[in-house]
């Protein structure tokens, strides 16, 4: 299906990216605490609704 070339390319190319994404977040890490303090509750209650609307649907279907 893919070639050695393309795999060992899509391999390194994803390694990389993930370094390159590692520092880049742990360079802004003040930033984010700074403006996005609080967003972690946006996060669960986004999830919650997610898992809510799941159980709605199993429940009566």
């Amino acid at each position: 299906m893919f070639s050695s070339g393309q795999l060992i390319f899509a391999i390194l190319f994803a390694l990389v990216f993930a370094v390159v994404m590692f520092f880049a977040y742990k360079k802004d890490l003040n930033l984010h605490k700074k403006y996005y303090k609080g967003s972690v509750w946006v996060l669960i209650a986004f999830i919650g609704f997610i898992l809510m609307i799941a159980a709605i649907k199993f429940v009566f279907v």
